[in-house]
């Protein structure tokens, strides 16, 4: 019997890829590049500020300005991380729906304490989650299954009670490798050369509240 479900957030939770992409363009622009438009950021958000700066520059971590853009980045992003974030249609009626059941609900993401921690109480949640452990909380980021054990260990159930959903192959990974039930959000930032259908997720759901068939 599950007692909690948990979650990653950007790209589950909450749309955040309006923001990420007007943090890079800011970064371009100091640069003389033109920016990239949504659509293409949208697929690349999950993976955070690497992935957008290899995006809009056209390079990877061995380059050796990548850090500085990184970081710089970074800095935009503190600015606007909370402009246009939103919670995804249906958000609010799965949780409400979680908490009705009388499980647990948690947060499980790779954004850094640094902006999770002012975006998570900005976000319109009618419920507050139980746990929100972020991508250096515990000094490893999924796929690594610490932040997985970690979370569950806050809220005192075993992670063969909790249902983990994520958009991104690396939360399917990270929930697999402790014993959660894992379920692929369909609705994410998936691009068209990810293979979902290879990550090995328990469930895929195309809507948030579907969810609540499963619990």
């Amino acid at each position: 019997m599950m007692q909690a479900v948990l979650f990653d957030l950007d790209g589950t939770l909450a749309d955040t890829a309006r923001d990420l992409g007007g943090a890079l363009n800011r970064l371009l622009a100091e640069e003389g590049l033109p920016p990239q438009p949504y659509e293409a950021v949208r697929p690349i958000a999950s993976h955070g500020a690497r992935g957008l700066v290899s995006l809009g520059f056209g390079i990877d971590a061995t380059h050796p300005r990548f850090e500085e853009y990184r970081l710089r980045f970074l800095d935009h992003y503190e600015a606007c991380f909370a402009e246009s974030t939103c919670l995804f249609d249906g958000v609010d009626e799965l949780i409400d729906g979680i908490v009705g059941r009388g499980l647990q609900w948690g947060i499980i993401t790779n954004k850094p304490m640094r902006f999770t921690d002012r975006l998570v109480p900005a976000l319109p949640f009618r419920h507050p989650p139980a746990v929100v452990v972020s991508g250096d909380t515990v000094g490893v980021a999924k796929p690594d299954p610490r932040p997985m054990r970690h979370a569950a260990g806050i809220i005192g159930v075993t992670p063969e009670r909790c249902l983990y959903v994520g958009d991104a192959e690396r939360d399917i990974a990270a929930g697999r490798a402790v014993g959660m039930t894992t379920v692929l959000a369909a609705w994410g930032y998936i691009a068209d050369s990810d293979r979902p259908a290879e990550w090995g997720a328990d469930i895929e759901i195309p809507r948030p509240e579907a969810l609540l068939a499963h619990l």
